[in-house]
């Protein structure tokens, strides 16, 4: 009868995961549709039409989960250089439920698969868009999942195979972002402070996973290697330390995280970090504990040690470089588990409903504030025009998300206007003045005219790497960039001097709810002079 009651218990408990698997898919292929790809996005675009061992701005990944769904159906949309990005966020979550799952209870693991599902940070920055960081809590969330398998058999510890599989998945970790050293080092980090794992770095196992690894990321070495260790170096690179933006880093995690979220989960993070240093002395247990009380301590200790080294190392780097708001997610990411665990305790208490209303209040706030966003992004709901109302409250000229539009409608400009079209077709390559620009032109035209693309501009990421300065010489380009960028000012004061002529053919207006948000302006280059010069690259 008790096995009949299990049996049950966990059919249910597993029905449950799959709903919420299901559903958070179908809404972030929603999202994936409707959402107009933003410039990062587009950008790693490109990275699929320059296959190469490594680029400029991040590991190799990223092109093969851009690429995938072009590669598959053909078309270039949203959607299709996002199809990659919706399968990895899924199995993400997949094995974050696992890893739970042979860490706690059934409980924990759906509340842990039900707070990942429900931060929206995590929802659109891993699970819709295309970015280094779907790769990364791909292979970050399946170490996490190897390492439970690894380190916690009630058996007692044997080091096993699954050391030498850790290796290669930590390696796949850092070929989606250079993270995936900082996943490694809190790997090691954890063994080397566990009397009962510290025979994990000394097996036969590790030593195979060390060789695998090594040769899992030879594609970044080498790349490095080859471009004077360029990568490297501009991952690294920071400027003047300033300590006020360490705050400012804190505050918005919490934003991005939804402050219902963000504040419970960095309380936990905190509380359970003090109860391991009041627990744990040099790596040693204090005192005669039960086996039972050590075990808890080690779970919660592998936890905080993915979490707190990606968490604090980059908030201490934010002080001197402004860093993407999915820099230390993956460590949040992690730490779930503990707010689950948190609230599952909380839950024990038959008087106690708040973990009940504070989730699913957060969600519904969180769904509806999400939902504003995108319909502002999509369609301008707030965006200021002619027709008065109360919602709209944001006039373009201060509105940054007029940075994401519809690359359909260049496409048609382009398209359409015969005098543009046959520019294009006669040009021998584009180009622009913004590198971040590069991958939204590039989307618009590429399955129609196939010109390369490059960028003239001090700051050219990849761009210096994809082609020598000299190969545009002699050669008539097509120069297109937003009046935003500062189109007109380059074309005037900066490139006459590289070209013999330039001439403006005209302008495509972009628009969003029948305003203009963009202004694509567009001159014929002709016959260029010299190189372009350039800080980095070939």
């Amino acid at each position: 009868m008790a096995i009949q009651v299990y049996q049950s218990f966990s059919a249910y408990y597993h029905r449950t995961a799959l709903i919420i698997l299901l559903v958070g898919f179908l809404v972030r292929l929603v999202i994936s549709i409707c959402l107009n790809p933003g410039f990062d996005e587009a950008y790693y675009y490109l990275y699929t039409l320059h296959p190469d061992w490594s680029y400029f701005d991040y590991p190799p990944l990223v092109a093969l989960t851009t690429g995938i769904g072009v590669w598959l159906t053909g078309q270039v949309s949203q959607f299709t250089i996002r199809i990659g990005t919706l399968l990895l966020y899924t199995g993400s979550l997949l094995f974050l439920y696992l890893a739970t799952l042979r860490l706690y209870t059934l409980q924990i693991a759906i509340n842990t698969l039900a707070i990942a599902s429900a931060i929206p940070i995590f929802q659109i920055a891993f699970g819709v868009l295309s970015t280094p960081d779907t790769p990364l809590l791909f292979f970050w969330s399946i170490s996490l999942w190897l390492a439970v398998q690894e380190f916690f058999d009630y058996r007692g510890y044997r080091p096993s195979f699954r050391l030498t599989l850790l290796c290669f998945a930590v390696g796949l970790a850092c070929l989606g972002k250079y993270h995936g050293f900082v996943l490694g080092s809190g790997l090691i980090g954890f063994c080397l402070f566990s009397r009962n794992y510290r025979p994990a770095l000394t097996s036969k196992w590790f030593s195979i996973g060390i060789a695998i690894f090594l040769v899992t990321i030879s594609p970044i070495l080498y790349c490095n290697i080859s471009h004077g260790w360029a990568s490297f170096r501009f991952q690294l690179g920071g400027g003047k330390y300033l300590l006020d933006r360490l705050g400012g880093i804190v505050s918005i995690d919490l934003l991005y995280l939804f402050p219902a979220f963000g504040v419970p989960l960095l309380w936990t993070i905190v509380r359970s970090f003090i109860q391991q240093l009041r627990n744990i002395r040099w790596g040693q247990f204090a005192g005669n504990r039960a086996f039972k009380d050590e075990w808890e301590l080690e779970k919660r200790g592998l936890i905080l040690w993915l979490s707190l080294p990606l968490i604090l190392g980059f908030t201490f780097i934010s002080g001197d470089r402004q860093l993407l708001p999915s820099a230390q997610m993956p460590g949040y990411w992690t730490a779930t588990i503990l707010l689950a665990e948190r609230v599952s305790i909380e839950r024990r208490n038959a008087a106690v409903r708040i973990p009940y209303r504070w989730f699913f209040g957060s969600l519904t706030v969180a769904i509806l504030l999400s939902s504003i966003a995108l319909s502002h992004v999509t369609l301008g709901t707030l965006q200021a025009s002619d027709k008065p109302s109360i919602f709209r409250l944001l006039p373009i000229s201060a509105d940054p998300s007029t940075q994401i539009f519809d690359i359909q409608q260049l496409r048609q400009g382009l398209v359409n206007n015969s005098q543009l079209n046959l520019a294009l077709k006669n040009a021998d390559f584009v180009f622009t003045n913004r590198y971040y620009l590069g991958g939204q032109i590039g989307m618009a035209i590429e399955p129609i005219f196939h010109k390369p693309i490059t960028c003239f501009d001090a700051d050219l990421r990849s761009f210096a790497f994809w082609s020598k300065p000299q190969k545009w010489v002699g050669k008539n380009a097509i120069y297109l960039s937003t009046k935003t960028a500062g189109v007109d000012l380059a074309a005037t004061n900066i490139y006459p001097s590289y070209f013999k002529e330039i001439t403006k053919l005209g302008e495509i207006p972009i628009r969003r709810g029948n305003v203009v948000i963009q202004t694509f302006s567009i001159y014929q280059a002709q016959n260029m002079l010299k190189p372009f010069p350039r800080p980095y690259g070939n």
